[in-house]
């Protein structure tokens, strides 16, 4: 195993220090199999793969300060890419169910494989586009995926109307930069949160969470 305290894995028990073992487990194994298989599909710009735990997986996890996913919960992580924020998220909350969605096969793959590698049991995939997805969730989030009105648009009908969480259910995703233009057409009912308040990293001035009901 890698030595791992110049890639900050401790950072993610900093900010949630209630973690159990397990959890600590996954995250911790992350960085060597991410490592593993970027070298064959690139899934994280080489020059960031050092930054796995604050780039990627603290900032999937910035939607855990928003909303803590009751057991029980279905959330679908559209354009998951590599992972992100869907495996982190699945690590965090073991009993709520997590649907990886992605068009590119390739990448959906290296996500199932690194999920099995940790023993996530609470994680299905599907290589698709959003629009083939029919099924029913409490949340759909999503990393930068697609503009904010192309987003709502595909994904209204994947949203279930039976709620059980401390937010309505609805849409959930991480954003960077200057969202006013963005969400101007749901600005009346649109929540923005500024990771900054939460996570005292540079890396974090720009980015929020973008929280839509539906």
């Amino acid at each position: 195993m890698t030595d791992l305290s110049s890639n900050n894995k401790e950072i993610i028990l900093h900010y949630f220090p209630t973690i159990t073992a397990e959890q600590q487990r996954q995250f911790a194994a992350l960085y060597d199999l991410y490592l593993d298989w970027n070298a064959k599909i690139n899934v994280i710009s080489r020059k960031d793969i050092e930054n796995l735990y604050e780039h990627h997986v603290l900032h999937s996890l910035g939607i855990a300060r928003i909303i803590q996913f009751r057991p029980g919960s279905s959330v679908m992580d559209l354009g998951t890419g590599g992972g992100f924020p869907g495996i982190p998220l699945a690590i965090l909350f073991p009993e709520v169910k997590f649907h990886l969605v992605d068009s590119i096969g390739k990448k959906v793959r290296v996500a199932k494989e690194i999920a099995d590698a940790i023993g996530l049991t609470n994680v299905t995939f599907r290589h698709a586009r959003a629009e083939e997805e029919k099924q029913l969730f409490d949340f759909v989030v999503s990393r930068a995926v697609m503009p904010l009105a192309d987003l709502i648009k595909i994904i209204k009908k994947n949203i279930v109307s039976k709620q059980s969480n401390s937010l309505p259910n609805g849409l959930i995703c991480l954003k960077g930069g200057e969202l006013e233009h963005e969400t101007m057409p749901f600005k009346h009912k649109t929540m923005i949160y500024n990771l900054s308040d939460e996570f005292k990293e540079p890396f974090f001035e720009t980015k929020k969470v973008v929280y839509v009901p539906l």
